[in-house]
């Protein structure tokens, strides 16, 4: 299949490209892929419902997280059916680094708080987006429609997630909050990582490019 076409937005926001050694290793573990992508979606669903749960006063920020957890959901069971399809029995996996590595880099004090946890989800959905895109190339007809028909619903997540900080901050403080957590984010996906995860890094021995 040929590689879908991201926004460009997407790809400026973003601080470098998936590196290569990582869809090797993607292609190589597909097994590992589809159950670690199954843990994302229902992740980004209970981190949505959180967001909701802590800054429910907001209605139009609950609505659109509300409509956010159902899809994430959706695409869960989606991954379950595929697993179920493909014979791989659901088992459980560490989760990678990557979201914790970002939250890490959250203000603990509101309002910015807030902003910079809606700025980490902005990142964490134009990430996935970003890998669907490289994946789908390399993958069979199955799994290449199925991660190309996420990429519009991520595209969403992220700019909506994005949206929401700069309504919620100040535009200076939200642009440098995006410029402090684009470095995290380069350095958790650039650097090695131990274990391949869907978020995870460059693969121990691996060269970045």
């Amino acid at each position: 299949m040929t590689p879908p076409e991201l926004p460009a937005d997407l790809l400026d926001f973003l601080p470098c490209p998936t590196p290569e050694a990582w869809v090797r290793t993607a292609l190589a573990q597909q097994d590992v892929l589809l159950l670690d992508h199954r843990n994302c979606e229902l992740k980004a669903a209970a981190t949505a419902m959180s967001l909701i749960a802590r800054y429910g006063q907001d209605a139009e920020l609950s609505a659109a997280l509300s409509k956010l957890a159902r899809e994430e959901l959706v695409h869960h069971e989606q991954v379950l059916r595929i697993l179920k399809r493909r014979g791989i029995a659901p088992r459980p996996l560490t989760a990678s680094r990557y979201a914790s590595g970002l939250r890490a880099a959250v203000r603990t004090h509101e309002p910015a708080k807030r902003v910079d946890t809606l700025i980490v989800g902005a990142f964490i959905e134009a990430r996935s987006c970003e890998r669907f895109a490289a994946l789908v190339p390399h993958l069979d007809e199955e799994l290449a429609v199925f991660y190309a028909g996420l990429l519009q619903s991520e595209s969403r997540h992220y700019q909506g997630y994005l949206r929401f900080a700069r309504r919620f901050g100040e535009a200076r403080d939200v642009d440098r909050a995006v410029v402090r957590i684009r470095e995290t984010e380069r350095a958790l996906i650039e650097s090695p990582d131990a274990e391949f995860r869907f978020h995870s890094g460059c693969p121990a021995g691996g060269a970045a490019g």
